[in-house]
């Protein structure tokens, strides 16, 4: 059976308002990253109202937190993408695509309930 090892990097936002979640977790071949923003890791500030902005800090958090557990963007073979609006989609789809190497990642968007401010969130997971 599998070991699960929690990882955790100071290049990416802590969890959430010290929700009791990790930033990722290796478990045998892959690892599953949790939904991040565009948040500074330094302050857990966003980055900005855009979708542009928020999407390349959200790419980043996801890219700091693969590389601390071994693996890295181009290692992703899912993700979820929650967009507060629909209407984001056509912009952060053009983010997206510049970060994720000529073999896609299988890939679903939502719209969906995002706290204030958060036009964004992607969940990954990766092999290891």
């Amino acid at each position: 059976m599998a070991e699960k090892t929690v990882v955790r990097t100071d290049a990416a936002p802590a969890p959430f308002r010290g929700a009791p979640y990790s930033q990722a977790i290796r478990a045998g071949d892959f690892v599953f990253v949790a939904g991040q923003a565009g948040f500074r890791p330094e302050d857990s500030s966003l980055v900005g109202s855009t979708i542009e902005a928020q999407t390349e800090q959200t790419i980043a958090n996801l890219r700091a937190i693969l590389e601390a557990a071994g693996s890295s963007l181009d290692r992703i073979v899912k993700t979820t993408v929650y967009l507060s609006t629909l209407d984001d989609f056509q912009a952060m789809n053009e983010v997206y695509r510049r970060h994720v190497g000529e073999t896609p990642p299988a890939r679903a968007t939502v719209a969906a309930g995002l706290p204030s401010g958060i036009l964004v969130e992607i969940e990954a997971i990766a092999l290891a």
